[in-house]
C-alpha cells in the first residue's frame, strides 16, 4: 500500500469525496489548515499528476476611498447641476459651495466633469447650466452609466465582480470609460482563486489504498528520547536545491595578487627588499641617471614631500660618482648630461615614484654578484585618472647582477614569471628610459579591451647606473604594475575597481589565487 503524508491524505480523501473542482479556500475551511500548506500540497500533487487544478482571475469594484464622502452615492456634479436649477440656472462658484454643502475645492475640482458632460458652462466666475445639464436635471433619477455603477457600488458597501453588476443596468465598459482618469472614486482590485480536485490517476490511487503517514523534517533530541521517531517518515533531503551562499572572511584579491607575485619570484630564487615610500630624489632619479632637469621630476609628475625638508645623502664615494657621471661621464666613457649637478637638488624628498629606488639603493650596498633581488610596494605618480592609470600603484621591481647576464635572460625571466602568473600573450616592445640600455615596454593582452596594456618596463642598467655603485657587472632590472595585472587576472575593466567597496564582487571572488 502507498504511504504518503498525513496532510496530503487528509486533503486528497476530502477531495475524493467532493464532485469536480472544489474551491482552495473550501477545503481550507473544511480541514481548519492553513491556506499556505493547502497550496503547497496541492501545487505538488499536481506537478505529480494526482491532481488537476483550475485557476480563475477577475476584477472586483468598489467605492474609491476618495469617493467616501460623497453623500447618498451621488457623484459630486450632480449635486452641483441640482443646485444650479435651485439657483436660477446660474451662480457664482461660492453660492454654489454654501449651499450644495461642497466647498470651494471640490466644487472646482468638479468643473471638469461637469464640462465634460456638458451640463454647464463657466463664464468667469459664474456657472450655467446648458440646455444638456437642464434635460439630465429633468431626467432625474435617470442617471449616467458612471453615476449609475457608483450608485450601485454606494448601496452594496462592498466589492461586486462583473457577474454581479450584469442585472444592475450598468454598462460597465460606459462607466469605466466615463470615469477614466478619475482616480479613488471607483476602486478596482484583481482577485484570483484557485479549484482544486483528483485527476484520474488520483482517483486510481485513493481507490488502490493509501496509507498516511507522519512526515518530520528533522530528528529531534525528543523523537530519540521517546521513541515516537518510529512513528514519522522523515523527508529527504533534496540535494539538487540551491542553498544559501556563504561569503568567508578572505584576503583582498589585490593582496592576493602580491602574495602570490612575491611566492612566484621566490620560487625563481629571488630574495625580497623593502624600503620606505619617502626617499631623496638622489635614490629615486639620480642615481638612475636621470637628469634634474627631467620633465618626470617637475611637480606635475612627482609628489614633492615637506617634512622632512631635506634628506641624508649616502657617506662615501658615491654621490661624488654620480656628480661625475651627470656632468661629464665619470669614469663611464660617457659624456654625460653636461650641467652642474647640485647635491641640494638631489636632496630633495619625494615619494617613491617607482621602486627601482629600492634596487638601486640595494645594489649600492652591495654590488658583488651573484644577486637576484626584487622588491613589491607602492609608488606615487602625479597621473589623471583612467582605466589604466591611478596616482598610486604597487610595483613589483627586481634585478639581477650576474656576470653572464644578457638580454636574452631578462626577457626569459619576464616570460617564465608571466607564465607563472597565469599569462602567455605577451609583447616586447622597444622603449628608452634614462638608465637602461636596451630597454623594452611589456605588454599583455586585455580581452575586454580588445587592447594590448603595458604592465611594465625592463632592460639592463646603463654603466652610468652601476659604475658609480661600484658594480661593474651587467644588471637586469625591470619595473612592473601590479594593479595593471590584477586587473587583468581578476576581469575587470577599470584599476580603480580593485578599491572600491564593492562587497558583491568580494564576497563571490574566489577564496584561493
Amino acid at each position: 500500500m502507498k504511504q504518503i503524508p498525513e496532510l496530503d491524505f487528509r486533503i486528497l480523501d476530502f477531495l475524493s469525496q467532493q464532485e469536480g473542482l472544489t474551491p482552495l479556500d473550501q477545503i481550507v475551511a473544511a480541514l481548519q489548515l492553513d491556506q499556505s500548506q493547502v497550496a503547497a500540497v496541492t501545487k505538488l500533487r499536481a506537478e505529480a499528476g494526482e491532481l488537476v487544478t483550475e485557476e480563475r482571475v477577475w476584477t472586483e469594484y468598489g467605492v474609491g476611498k476618495k469617493a467616501k464622502g460623497f453623500d447618498g452615492g451621488i457623484l459630486p456634479e450632480r449635486r452641483i447641476l441640482k443646485t444650479l436649477m435651485k439657483l436660477g440656472r446660474e451662480a457664482e462658484i461660492p453660492a454654489v459651495a454654501e449651499v450644495s454643502g461642497l466647498d470651494a475645492k471640490e466644487v472646482g475640482q468638479s468643473l471638469r466633469w461637469l464640462k465634460q458632460k456638458g451640463w454647464m458652462e463657466q463664464k468667469g466666475k459664474t456657472l450655467a447650466i446648458t440646455d444638456a445639464g437642464e434635460k439630465a436635471f429633468e431626467a432625474w433619477p435617470e442617471a449616467l452609466d458612471d453615476e449609475k455603477l457608483f450608485k450601485v457600488l454606494w448601496d452594496e458597501g462592498g466589492w461586486l465582480d462583473a457577474d454581479a453588476l450584469t442585472g444592475s443596468d450598468v454598462d460597465l465598459d460606459a462607466a469605466l470609460k466615463a470615469l477614466n482618469g478619475r482616480g479613488g472614486v471607483v476602486d478596482l482590485r484583481e482577485r484570483k482563486a484557485i479549484r482544486v480536485g483528483l485527476s484520474e490517476a488520483g482517483r486510481a490511487m485513493m481507490a488502490d489504498g493509501v496509507q498516511p503517514v507522519m512526515l518530520a523534517n528533522q530528528l529531534t533530541p525528543d523523537m530519540l528520547r521517546d521513541g515516537s521517531w518510529r512513528n514519522y517518515q522523515f523527508r529527504p533531503y533534496d540535494v539538487t536545491l540551491d542553498s544559501f551562499k556563504v561569503a568567508p572572511g578572505k584576503v583582498h584579491p589585490l593582496i592576493r595578487m602580491m602574495e602570490k607575485t612575491r611566492r612566484v619570484f621566490l620560487e625563481m630564487g629571488f630574495e625580497e627588499i623593502e624600503s620606505g615610500y619617502v626617499d631623496s630624489s638622489f635614490w629615486v632619479f639620480d642615481a638612475l641617471f636621470q637628469p634634474q632637469d627631467h620633465p618626470a621630476r617637475e611637480m606635475q609628475d612627482t609628489f614633492y614631500v615637506s617634512n622632512p625638508g631635506i634628506c641624508d645623502l649616502p657617506e662615501g664615494p658615491k654621490v661624488e660618482a654620480v656628480r661625475a657621471t651627470h656632468e661629464n661621464g665619470g669614469e663611464t666613457g660617457s659624456i654625460g648630461w653636461r650641467y652642474d649637478w647640485s647635491a641640494r637638488v638631489a636632496s630633495t624628498p619625494v615619494l617613491r615614484t617607482h621602486t627601482t629606488a629600492a634596487t638601486i639603493r640595494a645594489l649600492g650596498e652591495n654590488p658583488n654578484p651573484p644577486r637576484k633581488i626584487f622588491c613589491v610596494g607602492p609608488v606615487f605618480r602625479r597621473e589623471t585618472v583612467d582605466y589604466k592609470h591611478l596616482p598610486m600603484f604597487h610595483q613589483v621591481e627586481g634585478v639581477v647582477v650576474d656576470k653572464e647576464a644578457s638580454f636574452a635572460q631578462l626577457l626569459g625571466i619576464l616570460k617564465v614569471f608571466y607564465g607563472k602568473m597565469g599569462f602567455d600573450k605577451l609583447q616586447f616592445r622597444p622603449a628608452y628610459f634614462p638608465y637602461t640600455e636596451p630597454s623594452v615596454e611589456i605588454f599583455v593582452w586585455l580581452e575586454g579591451k580588445q587592447d594590448w596594456v603595458e604592465l611594465g618596463g625592463a632592460g639592463m642598467f646603463r654603466p652610468e647606473v652601476t659604475e658609480p655603485m661600484g658594480c661593474q657587472t651587467p644588471v637586469l632590472a625591470w619595473g612592473l604594475g601590479l594593479e595593471r595585472l590584477a586587473m587583468i587576472s581578476y576581469g575587470l575593466s577599470n584599476l580603480s575597481q580593485l578599491y572600491q567597496a564593492r562587497l558583491n564582487w568580494l564576497e563571490e571572488e574566489s577564496l584561493c589565487p
